[in-house]
């Protein structure tokens, strides 16, 4: 048996085409998907990267593991805390890695045979570099029982896909650079521009045009898609294909303008929290499944060690791969075939990077409750009829009180329960730090001689600029 896990950083389900949009982005992930089970409604419970990770890697969401913050220093996670490369390899599986959430927190590492690390020079990581680490792995571990975990940061910001795979997306007779245009003002005059100008914007150019943006993100998915198409095509040349699980996930998505949010991934919103979920594993997941109920990224470590349970190949011992206790996530086996359409009925949701907020999702409504908007302005309070209002762009909160007031005891309750009475991990880092990616944004601005406060109320790309002109790694 081999299990190929593979995290698409940074990839939105509703820029899939598989998932209804209108461009062919991914047309080899929706054949996998095709062969095995799509999950319509997958969410990130926790975002972004890192505590997503942890939550796929242990089971559990970020109120039971304490981690809820991304690129916080007080954060840990004990060696006791079970971790699914550590089972699989206590199970008789070789594990491996491509990957480089070791940068991040080093228990990203834990459990693995084989750490293949992919920190280089840049802040962005080409999927060819991916699978240049990768497939040699496999072909070595072909004869094995295997697990490995690949990370494609493709998706992920800044959007540099190679040259050839953006005139599908965008119109040849625009110029994305015409001065006339205006429509990228609003996120050149963000409070957030001063950590994207340095990090996104100057590696891409002075873009003039919204719709290139949303265009190379689209680019860098198809791009993407034939890296994982090569992926697949190594595994069938070496005939391992048909005894693989191969599972596929986002980490998070991609708001691309919505809510204030430019080609970034926070905000509780649809953009950023549906996430792609899609298994294949021929001959034992039906082909052409869609399972139309809500799951979360949780759901994937007991459904993998549900599945070893149930192939318990040579080698392998299955029988001793209990669950580990106080798990969040519930297996997605039953959804797979087909006695039930999801996990759960109401999913809870977190943030603590750039923004500080909570959000209870049911299969009607969404209530999201933020305690620090960071660089954003939020009410206290949006609660949204997604069937209705599927964009998320009239806040009924107001005029809905009776159902806010009822969604926010729920998770209020929710939140009370999982604690416990111990401290709260998100009000912990807002009053001994602040948020993270706030205090990124302050750090840019000392270094040029601003501070928040003057930035704050008049956030002016000009100003930044010549406040940063002749400047190096501001």
């Amino acid at each position: 048996m081999k299990i190929i896990l593979i995290s698409l950083d940074t990839l939105r389900a509703s820029r899939m085409s598989g998932y209804g949009y209108g461009k062919r982005t991914s047309p080899h992930m929706d054949r996998i998907a095709r062969d095995g089970v799509l999950f319509e409604r997958a969410y990130a419970a926790d975002i972004p990267t890192e505590v997503a990770h942890t939550g796929v890697f242990t089971g559990k969401i970020g109120l039971t593991t304490g981690v809820v913050s991304h690129g916080s220093d007080l954060t840990h996670l004990p060696k006791s805390v079970e971790w699914l490369p550590n089972l699989l390899r206590g199970a008789g599986f070789t594990t491996g890695a491509v990957d480089n959430l070791y940068q991040l927190k080093e228990w990203f590492a834990r459990g693995f045979n084989y750490y293949i690390n992919t920190v280089g020079g840049n802040r962005w990581i080409d999927g060819s570099t991916i699978n240049g680490l990768a497939l040699p792995w496999i072909e070595q571990h072909k004869d094995e029982s295997f697990f490995l975990f690949l990370h494609y940061w493709d998706a992920h910001t800044p959007y540099l896909p190679p040259a050839s795979y953006v005139p599908e997306f965008y119109d040849a007779s625009k110029d994305p650079f015409d001065p006339a245009n205006a429509s990228m003002e609003p996120a050149y005059n963000h409070t957030a521009y001063p950590f994207f100008k340095h990090h996104h914007y100057d590696l891409v150019g002075r873009v003039t045009d919204t719709d290139y943006y949303d265009a190379l993100y689209d680019a860098e998915i198809r791009y993407l898609d034939d890296r994982l198409k090569e992926l697949d095509d190594h595994l069938a040349k070496l005939g391992i294909q048909e005894e693989t699980l191969l599972v596929l996930f986002g980490d998070h998505g991609e708001s691309l303008t919505e809510h204030d949010i430019y080609w970034d991934h926070c905000g509780l919103y649809e953009p950023t929290v549906h996430v792609p979920l899609i298994m294949r594993w021929p001959g034992r997941i039906p082909a052409g499944r869609r399972v139309p109920g809500l799951v979360q990224q949780a759901d994937i470590l007991p459904t993998l060690l549900d599945a070893v349970r149930r192939e318990t190949p040579a080698g392998i011992a299955g029988d001793k791969l209990a669950d580990p206790a106080g798990l969040d996530g519930k297996s997605l086996w039953s959804a797979i075939e087909g006695t039930s359409d999801g996990t759960r009925e109401s999913l809870y949701l977190s943030e603590c990077a750039w923004q500080a907020a909570r959000a209870i999702r049911n299969d009607r409504y969404k209530l999201i409750v933020t305690y620090d908007a960071g660089p954003f302005r939020r009410p206290p309070r949006e609660l949204y009829d997604l069937s209705a209002d599927p964009q998320e762009t009239v806040n009924l909160a107001e005029t809905r009180p009776d159902i806010a007031d009822a969604l926010e005891s729920q998770l209020n309750a929710f939140v009370a329960k999982k604690l416990d009475g111990k401290p709260d991990p998100m009000q912990e880092q807002l009053t001994r730090r602040g948020l993270p990616f706030r205090r990124r944004i302050e750090q840019i601005l000392n270094a040029a001689g601003l501070t928040w406060e003057q930035w704050e109320r008049n956030p002016d790309r000009a100003v930044f600029d010549r406040a940063t002109a002749g400047m190096q790694g501001h």
